[in-house]
């Protein structure tokens, strides 16, 4: 079972009503949102959503004119106490991998990470090693 995750990256002004203009395409495709992340620079922004039908909201987004992509990263269950987070970068330290973007949340009391890095594979083989449990897709949707 593939231990990559899916999110879908908006590229956006940096203005009023961008992300109900975003939601509202999701919503009327009935696709629901199960996490999103923020980041804005000045003028534009980026919007990452994790989304409960990726293709669909791919293809409701882009159709709508917007710039949106595909960005694959790892979910990783972690212990929800102090140092949770400590394992996961000791072990792509190791191994010389540069987390590039991380979020993370707490969900029926399991504490997941997602993070963004260039060379998955690397990372999964770091992490599973340690061993650090991935979960997949559907998976994380779940939570």
């Amino acid at each position: 079972m593939s231990s990559n995750v899916t999110l879908l990256a908006i590229f956006a002004e940096n203005r009023t009503g961008q992300l109900a203009h975003v939601t509202r395409i999701l919503a009327d495709a009935v696709i629901n949102i199960r996490w999103i992340i923020i980041a804005s620079s000045d003028a534009f922004g980026v919007v990452k959503l994790l989304v409960d039908n990726t293709d669909l909201a791919y293809r409701k987004l882009k159709e709508d004119g917007l710039s949106v992509s595909r960005v694959e990263v790892l979910a990783i269950e972690v212990d929800d106490k102090p140092g949770g987070l400590l394992e996961v970068a000791d072990a792509l330290s190791r191994s010389r991998i540069n987390i590039e973007n991380a979020s993370g949340f707490v969900a029926n009391g399991r504490a997941v990470l997602l993070i963004e890095v260039k060379e998955l594979e690397r990372a999964r083989q770091a992490l599973e090693s340690v061993p650090l449990r991935l979960l997949s897709q559907a998976e994380t949707l779940r939570l």
